[in-house]
C-alpha cells in the first residue's frame, strides 16, 4: 500500500498540488491500480502468442494520402513566440 510519503512524492514528481485530506484517498485509489497490476503481472503468459486483433482477420489498410489541409501558419499566429516555423516554449525541466 502507498502510504501519504510516496503520495507526496509522485505529487511533487508529477508537480501536482494536493491537500492534506486528499492524501488518503488519494492512497487508496493508486494502491488499488497498483494491486490490480500485480494481479495481471501474476498471470501465467508463457506460450501465449501476442496479438494485435483477437479474430484471425487481415488488417484493413487506407490508402496513405494527406488529408487534411496546411494550417501551421493560421495556428501559428496564436502562439506566444514563434521563430524559423517553430513555437518556442519556457524551459520546464530544471
Amino acid at each position: 500500500m502507498l502510504g501519504p510519503d510516496d503520495i507526496r512524492r509522485l505529487c511533487r514528481l508529477a508537480r501536482l498540488d494536493i491537500s492534506a485530506t486528499e492524501i488518503a484517498d488519494a492512497s487508496a485509489k493508486l494502491s488499488s491500480i497498483v494491486a490490480m497490476v500485480d494481479q495481471l503481472q501474476a498471470v501465467d503468459t508463457a506460450g501465449v502468442v501476442p496479438m494485435a486483433h483477437p479474430l484471425d482477420r487481415p488488417q484493413r489498410l487506407r490508402a496513405d494520402v494527406v488529408t487534411d489541409v496546411d494550417r501551421h501558419e493560421l495556428y501559428q499566429r496564436n502562439a506566444a513566440q514563434v521563430e524559423r516555423d517553430l513555437y518556442l516554449v519556457p524551459k520546464v525541466i530544471e
